[in-house]
């Protein structure tokens, strides 16, 4: 006696429902420099308040803060992650982003405005494949020595210069 038993669905149309989820690959970006290729005395230049009396250095980027909680500058490279994300929360926490272009790659730039119309803090990420670079400028309470997007700009546009491909 020959005894078959087996499990299943006969309906092919439940089966078509079913999606599986896969990372798309993509190319690594070029690589950067500690502190997105550029030095502290750059970014004190370029942000005009002075010395900066801490500089954070970590795996991932810099920070450079005038003091601990006031106007700062800070670089930070994402291998790997969708700068998608980034951007959804620069439009989440306030700061509507618009498209901008740098050395020919795409990115974004947000930024939010004192009481009196200056832009106190600007932030810009470019997207190189599956990586992207994000610089940060923020000059807190204090009147900005220059305008935010414009230092997050130059900054930005200096690492994708120098960046190594």
């Amino acid at each position: 006696m020959l005894v078959a038993a087996g499990c299943g669905s006969g309906d092919d149309a439940a089966d078509q429902g079913q999606t599986s989820t896969t990372s798309a690959v993509t190319e690594p970006g070029p690589l950067f420099g500690e502190c997105g290729s550029l030095t502290d005395d750059e970014v004190a230049n370029a942000f005009a308040l002075g010395p900066f009396s801490s500089v954070t250095r970590n795996s991932v980027g810099c920070e450079w803060e005038l003091f601990v909680g006031g106007p700062s500058v800070s670089f930070s490279w994402y291998r790997g992650s969708p700068i998608g994300r980034e951007r959804a929360g620069s439009d989440l926490i306030g700061r509507p982003a618009t498209d901008v272009e740098v050395g020919g790659n795409p990115g974004f730039l947000g930024s939010s405005q004192s009481l009196d119309g200056q832009t106190t803090l600007c932030e810009i990420g470019v997207q190189f494949g599956g990586d992207f670079i994000h610089w940060s400028v923020s000059y807190g309470n204090f009147p900005p020595a220059a305008d935010a997007c414009a230092v997050a700009r130059s900054l930005a546009e200096t690492s994708v210069d120098r960046a190594q491909q």
